[in-house]
């Protein structure tokens, strides 16, 4: 069985979100337990798993996706990697629909030049006050905070692009609220600096008690990054820094209740698991 570890949010090898991609063979799901341990030794944020589906199925795909250490509900940078491992390895181009076990029918739609585009549920933020020792873990007082819903993130708003940047938060404290809060993890957000800077907002994400302690790139995020800044700043179109020590640039467009979420990805590592049950 092939496994593949591709670049996402990307046009350069290590850069953007690294993400595991196993095509598994039609059939059934491997054992759960396998597919953790997958994700364990490869050890990025994630590592998708797609299984094709029979035709006449209201998908091609499903897919599910891993951290280190548990299951996730969504991931972006991944399913844009299993996109982008389906045309290079397939052939398949133009639109893919993965069915999801929390998201239903999530859409991607890559061109013959690997521009990939998510199509994902927008996750809008609801208002609310600033979490019990929020601050103290971030070492940084926020502006304001939202509960992202469904997505399960806080999104902290900073006061500028150089309190993200330079933001050293307390990874256990951090683990320790979102356990609290019952939260998957806390996205960090500011406008850019400069209007001429390329991007219109920075962020990072951090999600300690997920076995993920910063996440280079988060597509998932920026489905509730995309409804905030598009209503502070009035264009429906924009372009996302995650300023992670590899960076990624996540281009976003707002359609109703939809966020298409758009970039590229590079392939970086071919390989053939040699495991019992593979």
């Amino acid at each position: 069985m092939r496994i593949h570890v591709v670049d996402a949010f990307t046009d350069r090898p290590f850069a953007g979100n690294p993400a595991g991609v196993c095509l598994l063979p039609a059939g059934e799901w491997p054992d759960d337990t396998w597919m953790r341990q997958v994700a364990a030794e490869l050890n990025h944020s994630e590592t998708a798993f797609a299984l094709p589906l029979p035709g006449g199925a209201e998908a091609d795909w499903a897919i599910r996706w891993f951290t280190p250490t548990v299951e996730a509900t969504l991931c972006g940078h991944a399913t844009l990697a299993t996109a982008h491992t389906l045309r290079t390895e397939r052939g398949i181009l133009g639109t893919v629909r993965f069915r999801s076990r929390y998201h239903g029918v999530l859409v991607t739609r890559t061109d013959e030049a690997g521009g990939v585009t998510l199509d994902f549920p927008a996750a809008p933020g609801t208002e609310v006050p600033v979490p019990e020792g929020l601050a103290e873990a971030l070492t940084v007082e926020p502006e304001s905070a939202r509960h992202t819903g469904r997505l399960g993130d806080l999104l902290a708003v900073l006061p500028d692009e150089a309190a993200v940047r330079d933001l050293t938060p307390r990874l256990d404290a951090l683990a320790a609220l979102t356990l609290r809060d019952d939260l998957r993890g806390v996205i960090v957000t500011a406008p850019a600096a400069r209007a001429d800077a390329g991007y219109d907002f920075v962020s990072r994400f951090f999600a300690p008690a997920r076995g993920i302690p910063e996440d280079p790139v988060t597509g998932s995020a920026h489905t509730a990054l995309a409804p905030y800044w598009t209503a502070r700043l009035g264009r429906d179109q924009l372009a996302g820094l995650q300023v992670s020590a590899r960076t990624g640039l996540v281009r976003t467009a707002l359609h109703g209740d939809r966020v298409h979420l758009s970039g590229t990805a590079v392939t970086v590592l071919d390989g053939t698991l040699h495991l019992p049950g593979a």
